[in-house]
C-alpha cells in the first residue's frame, strides 16, 4: 500500500477512535512510524487529509445509492440501501460526529457536502418513487416525497448525535454498529403511513429487527 493511502486509513481509524479534534498530524505520523515531514510530503495539513477522506466517503455513498432503473424495486433493495448507508456512517463516523465543526473549518468541504446532501436527497426521493412504482408504498405528491426524503436524511445523519445524548453517562466507545443501525427502525417508522396493505406486515417485521434498546426515557417511537 502506498504511503498516501496508509496515511488516509490510519487517519480514519484515529479520527473514529479518538475524535478528529483529539488527533494531530504528529499523532498520525507516530502511529504510522513515519516522520512528520513524510506526512507533509503527501498532505499539506490535517484539513487536506479530512477532505480526502470525505471524498472517499462520498464515493462510497454514491455507489450504495446507485438505483437500478431496469427493474422493479424490492424490499431487499430497500434493506440493502438502509444497511449500506448505516455501514458507511459507521465506517466514517467521526465525520458526522463533528460535522458542523468540520464544515465551518473548510470551505471546500462545506461546498462539496452541500452538493453531496442534494444528491442524497434526490436519490432518496427516487427510492420512494420506485417503491411506489413497485406497489410497496402509496404514490406521493412531489412536495410530500421531498419532505419525506428530508426527514429520512435528518434521521440518518443525526441518529449518532441522538445516541450520544441518550448514552451521555457512558463512554463514547460504547457506541456500537448494532446501536447505530437501530436508526433503521426510525427510518422505517416514517414510511408506515404510506405502506400498501400488501406490504405492511413485511415492513413491520423488518422494522422489528432494528427495534432500539435504549433507555425508555430517552426514546420516543411509534408502535
Amino acid at each position: 500500500m502506498k504511503t498516501r493511502d496508509k496515511i488516509l486509513l490510519a487517519s480514519l481509524d484515529l479520527f473514529n477512535d479518538r475524535g478528529e479534534r483529539n488527533v494531530t498530524t504528529n499523532h498520525i505520523a507516530a502511529h504510522l512510524a513515519i516522520s512528520p515531514g513524510n506526512l507533509y510530503y503527501h498532505f499539506r495539513n490535517k484539513s487536506d487529509i479530512i477532505y480526502e477522506i470525505f471524498l472517499e466517503y462520498e464515493k462510497l455513498v454514491d455507489f450504495y445509492l446507485d438505483i437500478p432503473e431496469d427493474r422493479a424495486m424490492t424490499l431487499d433493495d430497500m434493506t440493502f440501501y438502509l444497511e449500506s448507508v448505516f455501514d458507511g456512517l459507521w465506517s466514517y463516523r467521526f465525520f458526522h460526529r463533528d460535522l458542523e465543526y468540520l464544515l465551518d473549518s473548510d470551505q471546500r468541504l462545506r461546498e462539496d457536502y452541500r452538493e453531496f446532501t442534494n444528491r442524497c436527497l434526490a436519490a432518496i426521493s427516487r427510492i420512494f418513487e420506485k417503491l411506489a412504482e413497485a406497489g410497496i408504498i402509496e404514490p406521493q405528491e412531489e412536495d410530500l416525497r421531498s419532505a419525506m426524503s428530508l426527514n429520512v436524511w435528518l434521521v440518518i445523519t443525526n441518529w449518532m448525535a441522538f445516541l450520544k445524548t441518550a448514552h451521555a453517562a457512558e463512554e463514547p466507545a460504547s457506541l456500537s454498529l448494532t446501536e447505530l443501525k437501530q436508526g433503521i427502525y426510525q427510518v422505517l417508522t416514517l414510511e408506515l403511513p404510506y405502506l400498501t396493505p400488501a406490504y405492511r406486515a413485511q415492513v413491520l417485521a423488518l422494522r422489528e429487527k432494528y427495534r432500539p434498546s435504549l433507555p425508555e426515557a430517552g426514546l420516543i417511537t411509534c408502535t
